[in-house]
C-alpha cells in the first residue's frame, strides 16, 4: 500500500525547518539513503571551521567542515598579530638607528625617552624634567636674592652718603659751638671774691646808708683779692668818699661794674682787663663798719640795678 502521510517536517536550532524529502525516511534501515546530518552538528562544525580557519573533522562519522581555499596561508587573527609584531620591531629598529639628540618631545626639544623605572615608574625625562623645573626655581631665588643684594648695597651707599653729609653738618656745627663757647667763655662773668659771705641784700634800708642800699655785700678778710666780673676797660681808680677806693670798669656793652671799699688798687685807668684778672683788694675804707667789697652794676653807666639778679642771669649764684 502506498504512504498517503504528509512529509514529516524538522525543526533546526536556528528555528528553520527542512521539509526536502531526503530528510524524511520510512525506517532506520531504509536502504540506498544517507542517513541526515543533525543541524546542530554542523553548526557547531560550521562554527569551529570560521574562528579557527580551517577544516574540523567530525569524529564518529564523515567529514562536515569545508575545506579551506587557501590551506597554506595562516588564520586572518594570526596574520593580524604577526603583522603588528612586525610594525613594532621595525620601529623598535628605526628608533635605534636615530641619533639620541633627535628622540625628542614636543614641549623639551632636547630630552632623550628613557624607560620607566620598575621600582618608582617614573622615567629619567620626568625626572630632568622635575630637576629643570628646580634649578629653573634656584635660578629665579638667585636672581631675585641679586637683586635685593644690590638694592641693599644701594640703600647702604644713600645711607653712608647721608652719614657723611650729616657728619659733616655735625661737624661744622661743633666748631660754631666750640667758637660760640669760646666767645662765651672769653666773655664768661666771674663771681668777684673766691671765700665770702653776703652781708647786705641790694634794696636794704638801715642808719647805715642815707638811702636804700644799691648794691651787694660781699664779707672777706682784709686783702683778699678782687677780680673783675667780666672782660672790660678800667675807667677809674680813685677814693670816692663814703665809697671809699673804687674801681670802675666799663664792660663791652656799655655797663659799668664799681668795686668800693677797697684796701688797695691792683690796675690803672685805660687798662684792658679780662674775666677774673685781680683789680684790687678787700678792705674797709669809706663809709663802712667792716672790710667787705661793695659790687654795683650800673647797665649803660646809668642807674644802679641788682647785682644778685645780674649775676644770676649770667649763671653764677652768689
Amino acid at each position: 500500500m502506498a504512504d498517503h502521510r504528509a512529509p514529516k517536517r524538522t525543526a533546526s536550532r536556528n528555528g528553520s525547518t527542512d521539509a526536502s524529502p531526503t530528510a524524511v525516511c520510512s525506517g532506520a534501515g531504509a536502504p540506498g539513503r544517507r542517513k541526515a546530518e543533525k543541524p546542530s552538528r554542523r553548526a557547531g562544525t560550521r562554527l569551529r571551521e570560521v574562528q579557527t580557519g580551517a577544516p574540523s573533522k567530525v569524529t564518529g562519522g564523515h567529514a562536515g567542515g569545508r575545506k579551506s581555499l587557501f590551506p597554506l596561508l595562516p588564520s586572518a587573527p594570526t596574520a593580524v598579530g604577526a603583522a603588528a609584531l612586525l610594525i613594532a620591531a621595525a620601529g623598535a629598529l628605526s628608533m635605534g638607528d636615530q641619533p639620541a639628540e633627535e628622540v625628542t618631545t614636543a614641549s623639551t626639544p632636547s630630552r632623550l625617552f628613557t624607560p620607566a623605572s620598575a621600582l618608582s615608574g617614573t622615567s629619567a625625562s620626568l625626572s630632568s624634567l622635575a630637576l629643570d623645573s628646580r634649578t629653573q626655581a634656584v635660578s629665579r631665588d638667585s636672581q631675585r636674592a641679586a637683586l635685593a643684594d644690590a638694592a641693599d648695597e644701594e640703600l647702604l651707599e644713600a645711607v653712608e652718603a647721608q652719614a657723611e653729609e650729616r657728619n659733616a653738618a655735625l661737624a661744622q656745627l661743633a666748631a660754631s659751638a666750640e667758637k660760640y663757647a669760646g666767645q662765651i667763655a672769653a666773655n664768661a662773668w666771674h663771681m668777684p671774691l673766691s671765700n665770702y659771705r653776703i652781708t647786705a641784700r641790694f634794696g636794704f634800708s638801715s642808719s647805715l646808708w642815707a638811702n636804700t642800699h644799691t648794691g651787694l655785700d660781699f664779707a672777706a678778710p682784709s686783702g683778699t683779692p678782687v677780680v673783675s666780673v667780666a672782660n672790660g676797660t678800667v675807667r677809674s681808680t680813685e677814693y670816692a668818699g663814703s665809697y671809699g677806693n673804687r674801681v670802675i670798669v666799663a664792660l663791652e656793652d656799655g655797663t659799668e661794674i664799681w668795686y668800693c671799699h677797697l684796701s688797695s688798687f691792683s690796675v690803672s685807668p685805660g687798662d684792658t682787663v679780662s674775666g677774673g684778672q685781680q683789680v684790687g683788694t678787700v678792705g674797709s675804707t669809706g663809709n663802712s663798719t667792716g672790710p667787705h667789697l661793695h659790687l654795683e652794676v650800673r647797665p649803660g653807666a646809668g642807674d644802679a640795678v641788682d647785682p644778685y639778679a645780674a649775676l644770676l642771669a649770667r649763671g653764677l649764684t652768689p
